[in-house]
């Protein structure tokens, strides 16, 4: 018994062990962070309590000053009506820093009736609304407040010396547009007018007794992701001719002037070749259909600008208001073979849409030929498109089908794209004739013979997406008689991929190996769509080693997503008055004539159906 008492007093002489002690300390810090979050809890409501009480009382101070002008003077300075109160003060109560800004707004009340009105109130500044806004911006969780009051006359009313100014907003809908910024300023009356006011819940800002002038009222309408409209001076520097003139306010009459804006859009523009090669750098305009005015008889458009595309050929054009756009390269470089989608652009409010330009190479002259259909206005597919000049030119184009060619092969062969050396071509058996002349393919000639037979096959061709294929086409199409038959022959070969490991299935017109393209503007089989990327293999003969057959130019028709619809462009045209006919089944055939005068032009065929 002794024995344990004396260990237990021994324990106690030692004193709390180090976990005993940080769990302690632990409990009391807790307790203690409580206790402050509390107490800072308690003093935060009562600085904001202490806050809001002298904003109050700051309130009631500033229309206690109002209360005791005379009512000729109560107003914002350089407003309408027009006082002796600041309309932004800055001002320290209570070691407190505040900012008080002051709005004073006629009224015309209803009960006699309203200006315009029946009955008509030639009376309308019945009384006068005073709104009293304090904010205190180095304030923490301070939300801005807002005072209301009304002062009256204090003798009956006389018949107003001045007018009425209504402003009404709506959207592309027609419907009312509220909290819109309503920016009006007349420098010809004193005192003058600058007014920064704001619409009401049914899209309406009136300006009571305001003074009488005649066109000299600027108004400015606009809202934070909005478009913008405004009136203009006649006879200015801009427009001569406003479409919405500076407004007029008439002695004791009301003037109504409307406004239309909408939340803005945006416009994607990407610059591509139509195998979806990526152009970089292109320049190009985009031009709204609104107008302001007219400036010297001729229309002066809302919107125009100059873009151009970045290194990744894309332009982003935001803040564009809802219009109806046209876009037309002015590059030095491109001429536009086309668009996705068809031109021009109906931009609806609030929204973004894509546009893609298809780029050629400049090509003086060039026409740019798109039909669309009478009743939809969509681009027609499928449609013949020829072009002549009564002389040597006659060619006939496919909407909504692109072509790639190849006029040249001096290059020499082991190049696998194309895209890397038009002049190239993948391989050669050595009895093919690349160079001589330039820029057409024959039979080797060796001591004065040429080889019976020779093949070569082409580089890869990229249509730039999953494609379908059409017409396989060569010129010239008639062989001296003297090489026999067979003397040129082709096959394609198509395929998804075109990494090293492709194997490329040579085929004729019926899709199989067996058979060839004998003449030009044979159909390629369907077996081949879908694929994206081909090759097409030459085979030449002659039954006469003293001739050779010879080719100056290969290309394929195809469709991909790269392809603009329902268009056609043709290049390398001479000045003159060209002839041009569109048929398809279904179609009436549209014939027209067209001065190509110019290094690019665009003809619009509306398509009538039978």
């Amino acid at each position: 018994m002794n024995n344990n008492w004396g260990s237990w007093k021994k324990r106690k002489k030692a004193g709390m062990s180090l976990m005993e002690i940080i769990i302690g300390v632990a409990v009391f810090l807790i307790i203690a962070l409580s206790v402050y979050q509390s107490y800072a809890g308690l003093l935060n409501l009562v600085r904001v309590s202490r806050v809001k009480i002298t904003a109050a009382n700051l309130a009631n101070e500033q229309f206690e000053i109002t209360r005791n002008l005379p009512y000729t003077d109560v107003g914002v300075v350089g407003g309408v009506p027009n006082g002796k109160i600041p309309s932004t003060q800055n001002l320290t109560r209570d070691g407190i820093p505040f900012v008080v800004e002051a709005f004073v707004r006629n009224t015309d009340d209803p009960f006699d009736g309203t200006i315009g009105g029946s009955p008509n109130d030639l009376s309308p500044s019945d009384y006068k609304l005073i709104e009293i806004k304090i904010d205190c911006p180095t304030c923490k969780n301070f939300t801005p407040l807002t005072f209301v009051g009304r002062v009256a006359p204090k003798n009956l009313e006389a018949a107003s010396t001045n007018g009425s100014l209504f402003v009404r907003v709506f959207d592309a809908n027609g419907l009312p547009v509220p909290q819109a910024d309503v920016h009006i300023v007349n420098n010809t009356v004193s005192p003058a007018v600058n007014l920064n006011e704001e619409t009401n819940n049914q899209g309406v800002f009136q300006l009571i007794d305001a003074i009488p002038a005649v066109d000299t009222y600027d108004i400015t309408v606009s809202k934070t992701g909005y478009s913008t409209e405004e009136t203009y001076a006649p006879g200015g520097a801009i427009v001569d001719v406003p479409s919405k003139a500076h407004s007029t306010v008439v002695l004791q009459n009301v003037t109504q002037t409307s406004f239309a804006i909408d939340r803005v859009s945006t416009i994607n523009v990407e610059t591509l070749r139509s195998n979806c090669a990526v152009v970089p750098d292109v320049g190009f305009s985009i031009v709204g259909v609104k107008t302001i005015g007219t400036l010297s008889g001729n229309p002066v458009i809302k919107y125009s600008s100059n873009q151009t595309t970045n290194g990744s050929g894309i332009r982003t054009i935001s803040d564009l208001e809802w219009d109806t756009y046209n876009i037309s390269l002015n590059d030095a470089t491109y001429d536009l073979a086309g668009t996705i989608s068809p031109l021009p652009v109906a931009l609806s409010p609030n929204s973004s849409q894509n546009v893609t330009l298809i780029a050629a190479n400049k090509n003086p002259n060039s026409l740019l030929i798109t039909v669309k259909d009478a009743a939809t206005g969509l681009p027609v597919t499928d449609a013949s498109v020829q072009l002549i000049d009564g002389g040597a030119y006659d060619v006939t184009k496919v909407t909504n089908q692109g072509f790639l060619n190849q006029t040249d092969w001096q290059g020499g062969g082991s190049q696998d794209d194309f895209v890397n050396d038009n002049t190239k071509y993948f391989s050669s058996d050595g009895n093919v004739e690349d160079n001589s002349p330039s820029g057409e393919l024959g039979l080797k000639q060796v001591f004065g013979l040429y080889q019976t037979h020779g093949e070569l096959i082409s580089s890869t061709f990229d249509t730039g997406s999953l494609s379908n294929f059409y017409q396989l086409l060569w010129v010239p199409n008639n062989q001296p008689v003297e090489t026999g038959s067979p003397n040129v022959r082709f096959q394609i070969a198509t395929a998804t991929t075109s990494d090293a490991g492709t194997v490329w299935d040579f085929k004729g017109p019926d899709g199989t190996a067996s058979t060839y393209f004998t003449t030009g503007n044979q159909n390629i089989h369907s077996s081949h769509n879908g694929d994206r990327y081909l090759r097409y293999k030459l085979i030449m003969d002659t039954a006469d080693n003293t001739f050779t057959p010879s080719v100056g130019d290969v290309s394929f028709t195809f469709t991909s997503s790269c392809v603009p619809p329902g268009q056609v462009l043709f290049d390398g045209l001479s000045n003159g008055t060209y002839t041009y006919a569109v048929t398809k089944t279904g179609y009436q055939t549209h014939t027209a004539n067209v001065d190509v005068n110019n290094n690019w032009q665009n003809q619009d065929v509306i398509f009538q159906p039978e």
